[in-house]
């Protein structure tokens, strides 16, 4: 056998959903530098569910189904405020909550393309009203009802903060929406796929994908980031602490990735989005931590900066909780694992690789007595 550690290179399946082909990054074919500074997060969602861009009827649609499947179960908020807080990731209530709203489904077990799709439409919904109940009981807060004439990205700050959001708050949290939607055959992505190609149901595939999502090498990268700059403090101690990171073999978060060599497109639309931000909150300490940083890292080790790097200094100039990143990136990958589920549920083979053994070989049985 040919071994290929992480399966680096390695095509395990033909989809249509999104491609990454020189270091460019589509949507049904559509760049993301065009879906970025033009698409809403809800046509990207239409469009990675029907593989193309919807017109007005289709939209509105897609938006009144959305608004009427955003509420959650109560007994999930009761839940929620039996967890012990102060030791609860808000990703690992997450992934349970995901998980219990299977048990409210009284489709959740029913296969057929119709149903999978309505409760495609009823994850996408119900995940930012999680995430914000979540992180409002957990501060002793009441969790804030979802309104039906906001947009996933206003909804999901209204119900944050209980506040009208700022303009141009909810553009940068649909633009960073719209960015992390989807990236072909990710590390959660994969996992769906693994999961749902047993027949299992959409709940247990998206659990799966949220818990792979969770590791500090997938989407918790952007809230490792922000941990980075707050030790680095200032613009001034950036070049010490790279070289101390260099001198230490440690890893400098948000730089590189498995499948880009000249960079991740969906960087720079971050990182024009953190200057703006940074600038208006008067915290332009973290753009100009950051900027320092790409420069440093990019020419030493000829790594740019991934789409985790800008994000960490634009959630935390929305006033995001810096354990909030990740959920924020669930909320939005949620429609690409959705995609990706319902192409390998309509052209299914159970996905079983094999291992190269390397163990000892040709051991006999010895009676416990003499071991």
């Amino acid at each position: 056998m040919t071994v290929t550690r992480g399966l680096e290179g390695v095509v395990a399946t033909q989809s249509k959903v999104s491609s990454i082909i020189d270091d460019e990054l589509t949507y049904v074919g559509y760049g993301i530098d065009d879906l970025a500074e033009n698409a809403s997060f809800e046509e990207v969602v239409y469009l990675l569910w029907h593989y193309k861009l919807p017109n007005k009827e289709e939209l509105a649609e897609l938006k009144q189904q959305l608004a009427e499947n955003a509420s959650i179960p109560q007994a999930i908020i009761e839940h929620f405020r039996s967890y012990p807080i102060d030791k609860v990731h808000p990703m690992a209530a997450l992934r349970t909550a995901v998980s219990m709203l299977g048990l409210f489904d009284d489709e959740a077990d029913v296969m057929d393309k119709e149903a999978n799709f309505r409760k495609a439409i009823r994850l996408q919904a119900k995940l930012p009203t999680l995430v914000a109940a979540f992180s409002r009981i957990r501060k002793g807060q009441e969790p804030v009802s979802p309104r039906a004439d906001l947009s996933i990205a206003a909804n999901f700050l209204y119900m944050l903060s209980g506040k009208e959001p700022e303009p141009i708050a909810i553009e940068a949290i649909d633009k960073a929406l719209v960015l992390h939607a989807d990236h072909e055959l990710n590390a959660s992505t994969f996992t769906a796929r693994v999961c749902v190609a047993t027949l299992s149901d959409v709940y247990s595939g998206i659990t799966a994908a949220i818990g792979a999502l969770k590791g500090p090498l997938h989407g918790g990268a952007n809230e490792a980031v922000m941990k980075m700059l707050t030790e680095i403090g200032s613009v001034e101690n950036v070049e010490a602490y790279a070289e101390n990171a260099f001198a230490n073999k440690q890893k400098i978060m948000g730089f590189g990735h498995r499948v880009y060599r000249k960079g991740d497109p969906r960087a720079k639309h971050l990182k024009k989005m953190s200057k703006q931000l940074t600038t208006i909150t008067g915290e332009p300490k973290w753009y100009e931590m950051s900027e320092k940083l790409e420069g440093i890292v990019t020419s030493a080790k000829n790594l740019p900066p991934n789409v985790d790097f800008y994000s960490a200094s634009v959630y935390h100039s929305l006033g995001i909780d810096h354990d909030l990143f990740t959920p924020i990136f669930a909320i939005s990958r949620v429609s690409g694992w959705l995609a990706h589920i319902l192409e390998q549920y309509d052209n299914n083979r159970l996905i079983r690789p094999r291992a190269d053994y390397i163990g000892p070989d040709k051991q006999k049985w010895t009676p416990i007595e003499n071991r």
